[in-house]
């Protein structure tokens, strides 16, 4: 505390003419006030981390649709290729499945479902 002017004996003396004396109780709510504003600080950076990491994973998610999406259409385009070509095409039902339309809409509504099943106990 010296770097803050404490160089004469009226201010930081000992004694009842001391500007703060011996429990430090000043210098401890100066503290305490700087720890609490610090912890508001991380605390309010936290929260925005949170929601920019939540905006990556909605943008990850959408991105994940869409080359889903455009894999399927890649897939049928061959598959159509296949079949004009006369090219013997073994009808397994993997590729029934992944020749079947993504629709987004029911693949969240899916997610949504999982994750409600997950959080009930």
């Amino acid at each position: 505390m010296r770097g803050l002017g404490c160089g004469s004996p009226s201010i930081c003396g000992k004694g009842e003419g001391a500007f703060d004396p011996f429990p430090f109780v000043l210098l401890t709510t100066a503290v305490s006030l700087e720890a609490i504003f610090l912890t508001l600080m991380v605390l309010v950076s936290q929260n925005r981390e949170a929601k920019l990491e939540e905006q990556r994973a909605d943008l990850d998610l959408q991105i994940d649709l869409l080359a889903e999406y455009e894999v399927t259409r890649l897939l049928c385009l061959v598959s159509a290729i296949a079949k004009k070509l006369e090219v013997d095409e073994t009808e397994d039902e993997d590729m029934k499945e992944l020749l079947k339309a993504v629709r987004p809409r029911d693949l969240l509504n899916e997610l949504e479902t999982l994750e409600a099943r997950k959080a009930v106990p």
